[in-house]
Order: C-alpha cells, then sequence, then structure tokens
C-alpha cells in the first residue's frame, strides 16, 4: 500500500523533536498515543536512537503505520499495537508517553479515559509529552486556533481544541506535574508532566 501523508507532520516534526531531546534524554521506552501515519514515529526514533519508540493506533490505522515502519526497518521501532483509549490497553510499561495532535480529535470523554488509564503503563518517574493547540484561561490564544476550533466541531461535535487548565487538573489527580509548557510554531504547544 501507499504510504499514508500528513503535511503537518512534516512542519511540526523538528520543533518537537527539539522538545524531545531535551525531556527524553534519559528515557529508554516510549508509548506513542494515536500514531496517525507514522511519520513522527520514524522521525523520531531514528533522530533518538536510544529509545524504543512504540507505536500505537485504532487497529484501522495499524496498515499506513506498518507500511511506514516496514520502509524504514529501524531496529528501535516495534511493531505498532492497536490501542484504542476507550478499551484494552497494552500491558507492558513505559517510561514516557507521546502524543500529538490528538486530544482536540478525541472527545472529552476520551480524553479523560486516556489520562485514567496512564498509571497503568508509566513506571515510576515517567514522563508524558503532548503537543497540539490549546486554549487558556478559556480563550482562543489566536484567530487561527479559533477558526480551527470552528472547521473541528463542524467535522464532529465531540472534537475540539482543549482547555489548558482541564487538561493539566487530569494529568494532576493521576499524579502528574506539569515541568514545561513549550510554546510552538503555528499556535501550538508542546506540554511536558512527570510523576
Amino acid at each position: 500500500m501507499s504510504k499514508p501523508e500528513a503535511p503537518s507532520c512534516i512542519r511540526n516534526q523538528e520543533p518537537i523533536l527539539s522538545v524531545l531531546r531535551d525531556h527524553f534524554a534519559d528515557r529508554r521506552n516510549v508509548l506513542e498515543i494515536g500514531s496517525g501515519t507514522g511519520q513522527h514515529a520514524v522521525f523520531f526514533a531514528a533522530a533518538l536512537p536510544h529509545l524504543s519508540w512504540q507505536t500505537s493506533e485504532r487497529p484501522e490505522n495499524l496498515a499506513g503505520i506498518h507500511a511506514w515502519l516496514n520502509e524504514v526497518a529501524l531496529p528501535n521501532t516495534p511493531a505498532p499495537l492497536a490501542l484504542d483509549v476507550n478499551t484494552e490497553w497494552p500491558a507492558q510499561r513505559f517510561d514516557a508517553v507521546f502524543s500529538s495532535n490528538t486530544l482536540h480529535i478525541m472527545s472529552w470523554y476520551e480524553v479523560e479515559q486516556l489520562f485514567m488509564r496512564l498509571p497503568d503503563v508509566l513506571t515510576d518517574n515517567a514522563m508524558l509529552a503532548i503537543y497540539g493547540p490549546f486554549n487558556y484561561g478559556g480563550r482562543y490564544t489566536s484567530d487561527s486556533n479559533a477558526a480551527f476550533d470552528v472547521w473541528l466541531k463542524e467535522r464532529g461535535a465531540h472534537q475540539g481544541i482543549r482547555d489548558f487548565e482541564a487538561v493539566d487538573a487530569l494529568a494532576g489527580h493521576v499524579g502528574l506535574k506539569l515541568i514545561e509548557d513549550r510554546a510552538m510554531p503555528s499556535n501550538n504547544r508542546c506540554l511536558i508532566w512527570g510523576s
């Protein structure tokens, strides 16, 4: 099959990598939740060979990830896992979790499920990195984010840009503390929590 491609992955991979170099330097096993096309996985795994980069996605999206992983054939990218945040999670544990551009696609219930299940897969002193757009104080950070939110809600009423404070509260409920909130290009953020 032809590999799926997301232009946003190419645009944001270098800025995200700079955050991961800072915060995942001492990590070993990363679970990526919502790996999408698989492009991020092959880029980050190649740039950070000390990490085992475990992709995961809903079953219907796994074929595209397989195509990317098989083409690059890196030693630190195991086969992708089928993972729907509402159902069964992997039994293994990870010292880092990464997710990009997922929270605004999921329903709020699914965002809550994601955070509630994190303790089941995180080791002690694990880290969580989430990339995407966020509102602060109930307000959009840019006109482009406001327009993006309208577009998301037209696609599905359950979608939308999440409030940073609400997401940070979910992280706090499972014992994670915010370490960094880094501004990224195109009015996105990269949020890092530690346990």
